[in-house]
């Protein structure tokens, strides 16, 4: 499960919206060619690996690429496994000296990736790379990775501490999650018709994809104890905890018929073209939070690349029949999500929101 991730469309984002910026950003060590030609080098050497015996132990029935991988355990259940890591995010925590909430956004990016199959999350292992160890931050580290274990339903069965002084700058910090599901009960985007009406989720925020960008933006204006968010910094609003659906998603697909499910992620709304052939038509958009509005007016970025690069308040999508909709809502606002229909599947491929239209 090789994902290049929101470096794609932001390399796409960069070239149109500023030379400066665009500089600063590849100084952060982030090559977007490079990345691509390192995930298909890996791919070329890995895939063969893919067990595709049908019906045997170990079959891989998802391929590479989808949100999460899932293996074949016998003949009605499969594995599902899905590797993540917080990204820049930690950079912001390391800035503030605040890590006891980067451990949620952790658990959020692995199970949110997983239950896009309809999966049950079970456990996570964590890996904490450091430049030189630090028994305190590992310590704050492990208070979010315990939050997050208790809203995903999970537990934190092992991990790893490396201290790597010739590698790591500061701390990174990533992880493998696992779950379990009915092989008959896989959501795969299949059932997807035209007419079905997509649903998001809403998001506590920028979650963990775009911060590079976002900080890079917000304090090239504004120092990072800033008070632009009302009684949060700059820094405390980037840090805020990405949502994790899983108490939601896990009642969807056991009380409402669900076509497709999709993390929005590195690529925004572009990511519903990830779980299907059909296209996406989206008119009702849900209003961006604050941050998402600073960022945009800070650089004057028009509407077509934030929605390329930042979730815009979007966190997941959920696919279903238009006569299922109001089950979902509902379910949703008694999980303590706000959701709402916010647009249509179409025959032709792409996501279209406003007068623009997204791929990922």
């Amino acid at each position: 499960m090789f994902k290049s991730g929101i470096t794609i469309n932001l390399l796409d984002f960069l070239q149109r919206f500023g030379e400066n910026l665009a500089k600063d950003y590849a100084q952060s060590g982030v090559d977007i060619d490079v990345e691509g030609a390192a995930v298909s080098a890996i791919v070329s050497q890995i895939k063969g690996s893919l067990k595709s015996d049908s019906g045997s132990t170990g079959e891989n029935l998802t391929g590479i690429g989808h949100f999460c991988s899932l293996v074949r355990i016998d003949s009605t259940r499969a594995l599902a496994i899905a590797t993540d890591g917080v990204g820049s995010k930690i950079k912001i925590a390391e800035e503030l000296g605040s890590f006891e909430t980067i451990g949620i956004d952790l658990i959020a990016m692995n199970v949110n990736d997983m239950i896009c199959t309809g999966a049950r999350p079970l456990s996570l292992v964590d890996y904490i790379a450091f430049e030189k160890v630090d028994p305190e931050v590992a310590g704050a580290i492990g208070v979010g990775l315990a939050a997050g274990a208790e809203q995903a339903g999970i537990s934190i069965s092992g991990g790893e501490i490396a201290t790597l002084p010739e590698i790591i700058r500061g701390v990174d910090l990533a992880g493998t999650g696992v779950g379990i599901v009915d092989i008959e009960s896989v959501v795969t985007g299949e059932k997807i018709e035209v007419g079905d009406v997509v649903i998001c989720l809403e998001s506590s925020g920028v979650h963990s994809n775009g911060l590079t960008l976002a900080r890079k933006v917000l304090l090239k204006h504004y120092s990072i104890d800033d008070k632009i968010f009302g009684e949060k910094t700059v820094g405390q609003e980037l840090l805020t905890p990405t949502k994790i659906y899983v108490p939601e998603v896990m009642e969807l697909v056991e009380k409402v018929d669900i076509h497709g499910l999709a993390n929005i992620t590195g690529g925004g709304l572009g990511n519903l073209q990830r779980i299907t052939k059909y296209g996406f038509e989206i008119t009702n958009l849900p209003e961006p939070q604050a941050v998402f509005k600073k960022i945009q007016q800070l650089e004057n970025i028009v509407d077509s690349e934030m929605y390329r690069t930042f979730n815009m308040g979007v966190g997941f999508c959920v696919v279903v029949k238009a006569g299922d909709a109001d089950a979902v809502i509902e379910i949703c606002k008694t999980q303590g999500t706000t959701a709402q229909v916010i647009g249509t599947v179409i025959e032709e491929p792409g996501v279209r929101v406003k007068d623009f239209v997204l791929s990922y």
